[in-house]
């Protein structure tokens, strides 16, 4: 019986690992200038391998009414909605049971790391992809910036913080000072590139989060900078919702000349997100502000904007976006408890990032690390609640 039950679980780690690495090079041609016309049954086969590992996993009681509950909400979207991501998810987080994720990650790290560098030297050899975009980057001028085959170059410096972080996570512990440097120096040249400063910003703070993290022994300090990483972290989805609450106002500030305090902050911080509030106001409906969200989405709203916490909200739905942003809470304080800075500075690097783009607010799985960290940990969450309910009772 205890060799059945091991092939059994060794099929399930082989479909699990199968899928991952489809739904990687998804992400690797997504990025590519080619449009994928099979992307849909992809994520079909994906969903089908999870779901195979996740009847060959065992549960105990409390995580099968987590899956159920879950299941349930993402049903309840994708009939409201007509999209499937939650439920994609929630099958996907239920399959992580088991798995190794930290050699998951690994191989989603080396595989996107592989993919990037195929992306970059197809196009720098002419073969496929283009080089560099000419356009009105929503600076006043046109400008030259390059994409190195990747479309955009926000896209590509987008990819280099996401390999930057995933990377800090996986190996920072082991990281000399050098390391650290390099590291440093290799987005300052995708800069260079692309002059994309946001993904440069929230890498510089993550570097600086993880090196004082690893170097740092004593335990208040340490503390401390776990205390930064969750208020970093809430604090994002919280001027998120504030953003969508009070964008009418750029809108306000050009067309009735208002020029109130709370106008002219959001004015400024429209700014310094080149523009991202005032896109949520430049159409009829002003698509992502808080009049637009429902408490399930609904198919009409579909509009694209960069703003992803905004994102997460207007297209999913209130309880949704609400029940992502606790899941997020519940993971921030396991790690705390557990000690586990690491975890708590990717996190915090994720939600910062958000803000301004919706890189892991997509159809795309293996672009959301925070899944695959939501993957390792949920039952030994759930272990803990339980435990907590019982020592009161």
């Amino acid at each position: 019986m205890k060799t059945k039950d091991t092939f059994m679980q060794r099929i399930g780690e082989y479909l699990f690992t199968v899928a991952v690495v489809i739904e990687v090079l998804v992400v690797i041609v997504d990025k590519s200038n080619y449009t994928n016309p099979v992307q849909g049954r992809m994520f079909q086969i994906t969903f089908l391998l999870f779901l195979a590992k996740m009847c060959l996993t065992k549960y105990v009681f409390r995580e099968y009414v987590c899956i159920f509950l879950f299941c349930m909400l993402g049903a309840v979207s994708y009939f409201v909605t007509g999209r499937n991501e939650l439920v994609r998810v929630v099958v996907f987080v239920a399959s992580c049971k088991n798995m190794d994720m930290g050699k998951c990650l690994k191989l989603v790290f080396g595989l996107t790391l592989a993919g990037c560098l195929a992306l970059i030297t197809l196009s720098v050899t002419g073969i496929y992809g283009g080089v560099s975009l000419t356009q009105d980057y929503g600076r006043g001028s046109v400008e030259t910036r390059y994409t190195l085959g990747m479309g955009h170059p926000n896209a590509l410096q987008c990819m280099v913080w996401s390999l930057s972080v995933l990377g800090l996570y996986l190996y920072g512990k082991m990281m000399r000072w050098w390391h650290y440097l390099i590291l440093l120096l290799v987005n300052v040249f995708f800069f260079w590139l692309t002059d994309s400063r946001t993904s440069l910003l929230v890498t510089i703070l993550s570097i600086a989060i993880v090196f004082l993290t690893t170097r740092q022994t004593h335990v208040i300090l340490k503390k401390i900078i776990d205390w930064i990483g969750m208020i970093v972290s809430m604090g994002s989805i919280g001027i998120s919702v504030l953003i969508a609450c009070n964008a009418y106002r750029v809108y306000n500030y050009v067309w009735y000349d208002d020029r109130s305090p709370v106008t002219m902050f959001f004015y400024y911080l429209n700014k310094a997100l080149n523009g991202r509030v005032r896109i949520l106001v430049e159409n009829d409906r002003f698509e992502g502000t808080v009049q637009t969200w429902k408490l399930f989405s609904g198919p009409e709203n579909n509009y694209y904007f960069d703003l992803g916490w905004v994102r997460l909200f207007y297209w999913y739905g209130i309880i949704p976006g609400c029940v992502f942003v606790l899941a997020i809470v519940a993971l921030l304080l396991f790690f705390y408890k557990k000690n586990d800075s690491m975890s708590i500075a990717l996190i915090a690097s994720i939600c910062l990032y958000t803000v301004m783009e919706a890189h892991v607010i997509s159809v795309f799985l293996a672009r959301n690390y925070l899944l695959f960290v939501a993957g390792g940990a949920w039952c030994m969450v759930l272990k803990g609640l339980q435990g907590e309910k019982g020592s009161t009772s």
